[in-house]
């Protein structure tokens, strides 16, 4: 004798599949937020507040390239750069509301191929230089 399930079960086991990415993503950019918002207020330290939203940001743009690659099968190339995510593409998706600038005011760089990853995202640092140490030093994906 086979047990039938009541409708309302089946449809509680259906949206029991997990989160979707965007889901995931939207959780990731909203504590991003409160992070840039709250740890600045929290740290009296500006320098390493600055490092922290640099790598937010760049965690940001990663998820941003992972949904282009998912949608185009490839990441930008090294040409297009991170302005096609801002962009409103052949299938009316835009990845990003707008590019930020790294919190030193600097572009954030972009490599394809990377150096470090299949490609790289990072930040120069202070003095918008490559290399450098303390709050000189790039702030990357990697």
């Amino acid at each position: 004798m086979q047990h039938r399930q009541h409708p309302k079960q089946c449809r509680a086991r259906r949206r029991e599949t997990g989160f979707s990415l965007i889901e995931v993503m939207i959780v990731v950019v909203i504590m991003g937020v409160l992070a840039t918002l709250i740890v600045p207020s929290l740290i009296d330290r500006p320098d390493q507040a600055r490092v922290v939203a640099a790598r937010h940001d760049v965690s940001a743009i990663m998820q941003a390239l992972k949904l282009y690659r998912l949608d185009h099968g490839r990441y930008p190339t090294a040409e297009e750069g991170l302005a096609v995510l801002a962009r409103q593409g052949g299938q009316g998706r835009v990845y990003m509301d707008r590019l930020p600038l790294d919190p030193f005011g600097h572009p954030y760089q972009y490599l394809n191929p990377g150096v470090y990853g299949e490609v790289d995202v990072f930040s120069l640092g202070a003095d918008g230089k490559p290399g450098g140490e303390g709050i000189n030093a790039d702030i990357g994906s990697w």
